[in-house]
């Protein structure tokens, strides 16, 4: 779902962060690094309204529960080149981000000072591409010279360019146009757009009345895999390990709450979106989520020991987007293995 980084694509999101990040980053951007409120402490985490196991932390209160002592602060966000700004600003202390994002902030001369921490979830048919029945398109290589929005700098944009390649396309043989999920709604209504790459829950209106061209299920089988990773900023990996242990472990909760109890989660994600349970069990029927034994595995993230399969994912991703020209230049994977925080990853199954 974005990040920063170095050329046009990291000048664009920079310009962005002086010129005023969004609504949610202002609100929360005047409580500095300190993150210390009336004496109490302070973790100032970003989410996103989609289904994923971070929305059952938020919505039990795991995290609250387990650091009673701290002040949690929820900051809600559209995309992740908007975390990516955030975390430049200094505005967040952890936040859930996507693994195109993610690859982009640590690409460059200057990365964000963030390390990945958790994995939320892999992408499967919770995010893909759907053209306007309209439009009679019924397949990738229908949409050349059409116009298409994303997010860009998103894990959407990322799937879309390389669903295009696969097709024979490149970004020049499209029109793609950069937008947030509720204005891609708005302008598919309105008939201003052919396609679009986008998530849930935006994504299950489009299909409404469009029809769904590949997904980051079949993406990711072709090879690009996309994840919803957590990432943490440097300044709280020194200041505060034991409060990132504890997210962890609420994140652990809430992947094993998936499937354990599948209605308590339901009922959790449906109030965090304000949609019906019915809808909420049938998105996260869509998402790939992981056991914490999977998490911490060599085939995912990871442990103590080194890093898993993501670093070899991540760096391709990076390759991938140089080669698109959407990043100057892609980091070596020692540039990247740099941003994983694995320490302490292995008390999650204890």
């Amino acid at each position: 779902m974005s990040r920063v980084p170095q050329g046009p694509s990291r000048r664009l999101l920079l310009a962005g962060a002086l010129a005023g990040l969004s609504a949610a980053v202002t609100g929360c951007s005047a409580d500095s690094a300190a993150s210390t409120s009336g004496g109490s402490k302070q973790l100032r985490i970003g989410y996103f309204a989609f289904p994923s196991g971070d929305l059952i932390v938020k919505d039990r209160k795991l995290l609250e529960k387990a650091l009673p002592e701290y002040t949690i602060k929820w900051i809600k966000f559209d995309s992740g080149a908007s975390v990516n700004q955030a975390f430049i600003g200094k505005s967040l202390d952890i936040a859930a981000l996507g693994s195109s994002p993610f690859a982009r902030g640590v690409s460059g001369s200057s990365p964000i000072p963030y390390k990945v921490a958790w994995i939320l979830d892999v992408a499967g048919e919770n995010e893909a591409l759907v053209a306007r029945k309209a439009t009679g398109i019924t397949d990738v290589a229908g949409l050349k010279g059409k116009k298409i929005a994303t997010p860009f700098a998103s894990t959407s944009h990322y799937s879309l360019l390389a669903a295009l390649e696969a097709a024979g396309l490149s970004a020049s043989n499209v029109q793609l146009i950069d937008l947030q999920p509720q204005p891609i709604l708005a302008a598919w209504q309105r008939g201003d757009i052919d396609a679009a790459y986008v998530w849930l829950p935006t994504l299950d209106e489009l299909r409404k009345t469009g029809n769904q061209l590949t997904s980051s299920k079949e993406i990711g089988a072709a090879g690009k895999p996309t994840l919803d990773l957590a990432v943490v900023s440097d300044e709280l990996i020194a200041r505060d390990p034991k409060a990132i242990a504890a997210w962890r472990k609420a994140q652990a909760e809430a992947l094993r709450l998936l499937k354990s109890d599948p209605q308590g989660s339901v009922e959790a994600v449906a109030a965090e979106i304000n949609i019906s349970a019915a809808d909420a069990k049938a998105q996260l029927a869509q998402g790939v989520f992981l056991t914490p034994e999977q998490v911490v595995s060599a085939d995912w993230l990871g442990s103590d020991s080194g890093p898993g399969k993501l670093l070899t994912y991540v760096t391709d991703t990076a390759a991938f987007l140089a080669d698109q020209k959407q990043i100057e230049a892609a980091p070596s994977k020692d540039a990247v293995r740099k941003a994983f925080y694995l320490e302490g990853l292995s008390d999650v199954l204890k």
